[in-house]
């Protein structure tokens, strides 16, 4: 039989340090593109991780080295992130690539997002 051996979740509250809000972009109006920010959807703490070093050269390869991973704690049915969405870390602005539910730790939620053009 394996023994048992305690494994900590890979975030906790603690971890959550970082400021975070996330707006809705809506098309600039009149002739000139772009966007601008509608409205805020969600702000609260999170744990932000950069690119690690082991994922640098894999990063650098596939052209997300400006990838951070956001997690955060489940807000349940307050909000829902989606790609459609964007995430304001420390005054720069982050497209919503994915959104991954934690199994292991369900009062959290992890967002990958990549630098907004």
């Amino acid at each position: 039989m394996k023994p048992f051996k305690y494994t900590p979740p890979r975030a906790s509250t603690g971890d959550l340090r970082t400021p975070v809000t996330f707006y809705q972009y809506v098309p600039n109006d009149g002739p000139e593109p772009g966007e601008s920010k509608d409205k805020l959807l969600f702000s609260t703490w999170a744990k932000v991780d950069t690119v690690w070093m082991k994922d640098l050269e894999v990063a650098k390869t596939n052209g997300t080295l400006s990838d951070i991973t956001i997690v955060i704690r489940n807000p349940k049915n307050d909000y829902q992130p989606n790609n459609k969405h964007y995430v304001d870390v420390n005054g720069t602005d982050y497209n919503i690539k994915e959104v991954q539910p934690d199994f292991q730790n369900t009062g959290f939620i992890t967002i990958v997002g990549e630098l907004k053009q």
